[in-house]
């Protein structure tokens, strides 16, 4: 069952300990696919209310299968004043090109014409590979509210081109893959969109901070430690729920296990994660 309760504490955990003020509600770490309509709302709603003056923005995923249902979803989430809304394509029956895709994410985007929206790419999960360099031609037009993109692929060229090819536009363009931000950030990206961020956000910021300078030595010791640990728990199968295990000890919020089909981290993971997360000694000294 979704807990609200500790949704308050996770708000102050993550402005006091990670420094990070934005939000993306309902993705893929938060299991928003595994949640009826309801259960969405509910938690879209309290990280609106919860995120008041704490938070500087709270975005919704709104994406489903059914259309009808994320445009109810976009119709709430403007309803309750969110940030931005984004939407994933659709994974079952799956859109095989641009115009099908752009239909579909139109018809979402169209419910809430006063709410920034982003699309968020995910090829790994959802099977849909049409690139979004392809898809942000003429996108305005198709969508006045459109805003940017969460990049979840490795596939670097196609965000190099988006970022060259959009120029003048004010579109952001938020990368998802943690282990990679730094290479992502080199070519353009403007910040990232991940589930590290809840546990190393704090030391993702600091190599932000280093590749602004510019101090690209410092950046990449942040980001190739942020690897190494990575690196390390992925070879130990590392998934949603084992995300959720590793915010758990990191935070002391209990983030509880995930919804089947996904089964909750063994407590082996968590020992060996937690021995290694707390032998990286980062560059700050902490």
């Amino acid at each position: 069952q979704i807990n609200l309760s500790v949704i308050c504490q996770y708000v102050d955990y993550l402005v006091s300990k990670q420094n990070v003020k934005n939000v993306f509600v309902n993705g893929t770490t938060g299991e928003g696919l595994s949640l009826n309509v309801q259960e969405r709302k509910q938690l879209a709603e309290e990280w609106v209310y919860r995120g008041k003056d704490k938070l500087d923005h709270v975005v919704i995923h709104v994406g489903a299968l059914s259309l009808a249902e994320s445009q109810e979803l976009a119709r709430h989430a403007a309803a309750i004043g969110a940030s931005g809304i984004a939407v994933i394509a659709p994974f079952f029956f799956k859109p095989t090109n641009k115009d099908e895709l752009m239909a579909f994410l139109q018809k979402v985007a169209s419910e809430a014409p006063a709410v920034p929206f982003y699309y968020y790419h995910i090829p790994p999960l959802t099977g849909v590979k049409i690139r979004v360099e392809e898809l942000l031609d003429g996108i305005k037009e198709q969508i006045p509210t459109f805003q940017g993109v969460k990049f979840s692929d490795t596939d670097l060229l196609d965000l190099a081109q988006c970022i060259n090819k959009n120029e003048g536009e004010q579109f952001a363009f938020l990368y998802g893959v943690d282990e990679q931000l730094l290479s992502a950030l080199a070519i353009g990206a403007d910040g990232a969109v991940g589930s590290t961020y809840n546990y190393l956000g704090q030391k993702t910021n600091l190599m932000l901070q280093a590749f602004a300078k510019p101090d690209l030595a410092l950046a990449r010791k942040y980001q190739f430690l942020t690897g190494e640990f990575l690196n390390f728990v992925i070879k130990l199968g590392f998934g949603v729920a084992q995300t959720k295990a590793v915010i758990t000890f990191v935070s002391g919020i209990p983030m509880g296990p995930p919804r089947l089909p996904l089964v909750d981290a063994s407590e082996e993971f968590i020992v060996k994660a937690k021995a290694k997360l707390e032998s990286i000694v980062w560059p700050d000294g902490h």
